[in-house]
């Protein structure tokens, strides 16, 4: 009775889900095969097994973390999803519950000011994980600062609740389960279906860095300041204490006494004081004056706080066309539509808690710490780590009786000879043993953990390709394994998984690390054999290169700020049957229609959304794609960021598929097969993975993808400075070909570095017109792969290139010259010609592709992509590359 009818909808007898993102409807077949009393018994069912006897806060973190997952087949799939409101189906009743929640634990700590927005950074990002020398290296630094964002986050959830983080979610988080159930003391049973609780092996979700550097909360007002400094204490206390447990591995590996008064625990703290930087700020919501719980549009404290920060008056969201719609009321019929309320202005006061978040980032408090000795062989910023500082005062060149020498000779893996390294660089390295041991604990047994190494992950495509044909080992290679002592090293997952099936499994698992030792050996003739031993077995040369992908999510800050480009009308998040009713009664009310027709802004629900999707792609499908589906390895992986290490013959299809999950798009319009994927697209942003619908960002979001193809002895952090260069030429765009095509996102790029010399570089749009450009790459590979084709087309193509003439700008060209219609059907013939002299199959398909990407604003724009675009193909197709 609260509504009338035209207000109501009945969900079971329409169902639509509508994305928040996109504004797409999501029409679902009426709920009619569950009764209303069957779905009420279930859902009761379900939350009492929850409740944690008379413990209240054990129960509300049950149900806060087990509320929205149901095992209940016949409502499951989208139990998850369920609408808060069935007239604007676009957020979830989790999402409603998680805050008002937040909101009500804020309200009783402060009843004064209420609650306040609290967003808190951890840095520096880039620089701690790129000063890498191994993939141990690169996974320990991303999974070391994930790790620090949660042990900040643990501040907020310990004092005021999970839901109090806003973003990101931290629900299905496998760190935050670890404290619920062993800090809050859940029962443990809850947890038995969670994958992180079956695996012990770094194929465990918990050996994902899973958080990102940065969150917003919501906290009482009166709170904020102490929150803020007690984050900075804790973690920086955790840090150094993580450093002073690696320091103590270090001198038992060397065989030294441990003792409090050794130079390096002083070290330590001296090289460990400011870090991480810790950048905080606060809003309150009391700035927004309210009168009778509306908003008074009197009360000015907000925008003189905003002013500040802002050029324009009214500044940001106080002076949209949004604002002043919203600011009114509206009424309808005889009750009211809409209300303002301070909860209204949370986009105004994300704008500004931005704005004082990027000011307080810019005073960056410096102090100036002493080092004396030599550096770190790894940064060269701080003295390395030392029992004795008179050794800090020559080069640890000349010393054989270092700390570090003495772990070098005993433990390679944590120092290489003559790597001496500072506390930063230090903790790095021993992140994976520490971690491992903490991990032993949590999961009650032993767990292997070592990252994959460049060298098996080159080797993994051969040995894939070997297991299909179901051969054996040769007899003299199966007795050099059993004689080898060599530990095993970590496998892609896939690949351990289908070696274990085969008879001789023991064997074939020590094969990877007993060639990588060979390999490094200083012994050339070891080395030698080892390689002419695989060479016969495998009966061609194993694959030598293996990729490297960066994914970065487009416009993310857009995205959260609700951007014009990003966000949607307010009608469009209307139930059809309400926005129906609304059209045929009120379209001719000049206030409603300007209401409908404005633009949604920033609101909490729809950062919850936004952090739901990134938690899905990266925990969920990321993994299924790469590391189930597939022999890759995801070095980490929080939300819209990705790296992940992969054979080449797979760079292709794992590119493609990361990118339909991340937009939740149909695969083949960004070249995609059915077959690349782990999960079954349901539309408008959603799919289906494993029996639930999981929402993504949906196709209106984007994003980038830099690839890198490397030799397995290049540099790493030459690699990784291409990887990064790759990722940015992806972002900036190959072209603009016409006023549709956004040149600066949405784009993959292939960089081979070949170790000869020289590199190819290709980047291409995800969508060209009708073209996927990625399908066009994957089926040229595919031709140039067939028996009777020569790859040989690549190099004759670019022979004659130089002699082409320059097509005509203008439209009417000059004797002599080719029009942009008659250049084109110029090259399609050229290019078919050669393909079909090559016995490349569909030559004149792929000459008209080939011709339609390419830019034809000159002959060198044109050539120089076409060529490129030949090389990378060309590259791919070769059977192995030595």
């Amino acid at each position: 009775g609260r509504y009338p009818a035209w207000q109501q909808v009945e969900f079971h007898k329409r169902p639509v889900i509508i994305h928040p993102l996109t504004g797409e409807h999501t029409d679902l077949a009426p709920l009619t095969n569950v009764e209303p009393a069957q779905a009420e018994a279930l859902s009761v069912d379900h939350f009492r097994k929850l409740i944690h006897g008379q413990d209240l806060r054990k129960t509300a973190l049950a149900f806060w973390r087990f509320g929205p997952e149901i095992d209940a087949p016949e409502i499951k799939s989208l139990w998850g999803l369920l609408p808060a409101d069935t007239r604007v189906p676009d957020h979830s009743i989790w999402d409603h519950l998680d805050l008002t929640a937040a909101f009500a634990g804020a309200f009783a700590l402060d009843e004064t000011d209420g609650p306040a927005l609290l967003a808190v950074s951890l840095g520096p990002v880039q620089d701690f994980i790129a000063a890498s020398r191994s993939t141990s290296d690169l996974w320990a630094g991303s999974h070391l600062l994930s790790r620090m964002a949660w042990e900040a986050m643990k501040v907020i959830c310990e004092e005021l609740g999970p839901e109090a983080i806003l973003f990101p979610r931290l629900r299905g988080i496998p760190q935050v389960d670890v404290w619920l159930r062993d800090d809050c003391k859940l029962v443990h049973k809850l947890f038995d279906n969670c994958e992180w609780t079956k695996s012990g092996t770094d194929a465990n979700p918990l050996f994902a860095a899973a958080l990102p550097n940065r969150f917003t909360a919501l906290v009482p007002a009166n709170r904020a300041k102490a929150l803020g400094e007690k984050i900075t204490t804790q973690v920086r206390g955790w840090v150094l204490n993580q450093g002073e447990a690696a320091y103590r591995l270090l001198l038992k590996e060397a065989g030294i006494d441990d003792n409090p008064a050794l130079p390096g625990y002083a070290q330590l703290k001296n090289q460990f004081a400011g870090f991480p930087e810790v950048h905080w700020a606060a809003v309150p919501w009391s700035l927004i004056g309210t009168k009778d719980g509306r908003v008074d549009a009197s009360d000015e404290r907000l925008t003189n706080a905003m002013q500040s920060f802002f050029i324009e008056t009214p500044p940001g969201f106080l002076g949209t066309d949004a604002w002043k719609v919203l600011s009114q009321d509206i009424k309808l019929e005889e009750g009211w539509f809409w209300q303002p309320n301070p909860g209204a202005l949370y986009p105004a006061l994300h704008e500004l808690l931005e704005r004082l978040l990027a000011a307080t980032k810019a005073v960056r408090p410096f102090e100036q710490t002493k080092q004396e000795g030599w550096r770190c062989a790894l940064t060269g910023e701080t003295e390395w780590l030392t029992t004795d500082r008179e050794q800090l005062k020559k080069s640890y060149r000349n010393q054989t009786d270092t700390l570090w020498a003495k772990v070098a000779e005993k433990r390679p893996a944590w120092a290489k000879k003559g790597e001496h390294l500072g506390a930063l660089s230090a903790l790095k390295r021993q992140w994976p043993t520490l971690f491992v041991q903490e991990m032993k604990a949590v999961l009650d047994q032993s767990v292997q953990r070592f990252v994959v190494s460049t060298h098996t992950m080159a080797l993994a495509t051969s040995l894939a390709a070997w297991l299909r044909l179901n051969e054996q080992l040769t007899p003299e290679l199966s007795k050099e394994l059993q004689a080898t002592n060599i530990e095993r090293v970590a496998l892609p997952r896939k690949l351990a998984l289908e070696l274990r099936k085969h008879e001789q499994a023991d064997l074939l698992l020590r094969l990877p690390g007993w060639l990588e030792a060979a390999r490094e050996s200083e012994d050339a003739s070891a080395s030698g054999k080892a390689d002419r031993l695989i060479t016969k077995m495998l009966g061609t040369k194993p694959e030598a290169y293996y990729a490297l992908i960066l994914m970065d999510g487009d416009h993310m800050g857009a995205w959260l700020s609700a951007d014009r480009k990003f966000t949607l009308q307010h009608k469009d998040c209307f139930h059809p049957q309400i926005r129906q009713s609304l059209d045929n009664r009120f379209a001719s009310d000049p206030l409603f229609t300007k209401y409908a027709e404005s633009l949604r802004a920033a609101n909490p629900a729809r950062h919850m959304a936004i952090s739901d999707a990134l938690n899905n792609f990266a925990l969920i499908l990321a993994p299924a794609v790469v590391e189930n589906r597939y022999h890759g390895r995801i070095l980490y992986a929080g939300g819209d960021d990705l790296m992940a290490m992969l054979p080449v013959s797979e760079l292709l299809p794992v590119m493609a598929a990361l990118r339909a999950a991340y937009s939740g798009v149909d695969a083949t319009r960004v070249g995609a097969l059915e077959d690349d994927l782990s999960f079954k697209k349901q539309g408008n942003g959603f799919v289906l993975h494993r029996g639930r619908l999981l929402r993504l960002m949906g196709e209106k979001a984007t994003a980038s993808i830099g690839a890198v193809i490397a030799h397995h002895q290049a540099p790493l952090g030459a690699v990784m400075r291409k990887l990064r260069d790759a990722e940015k030429t992806a972002k900036r765009g190959p072209y603009a070909r016409d006023k549709d095509t956004d040149p600066t996102r949405d784009a993959f790029n292939v960089t081979v570095i070949k170790r000869s010399g020289g590199a190819l570089s290709l980047s291409c749009p995800w969508t060209h017109g009708d073209l996927a450009p990625m399908t066009c790459l994957r089926e040229l590979s595919s031709a140039l792969k067939d028996d009777d084709a020569s790859r040989r087309a690549a190099y004759h193509v670019q022979a004659w290139s130089t002699d082409l003439p320059e097509p005509s700008r203008t439209d009417h060209p000059q004797p002599g010259q080719l029009g942009i219609d008659d250049y084109r059907v110029m090259l399609e013939q050229l290019l078919a010609y050669q393909f079909k002299r090559q016995k490349i199959t569909d030559a004149e398909i792929h000459a008209k592709r080939l011709v339609k990407l390419a830019p034809l604003t000159s002959r060198k724009d044109a050539m120089g992509f076409i060529n490129n675009f030949l090389s990378v193909a060309e590259f791919l197709a070769r059977t192995t590359r030595a």
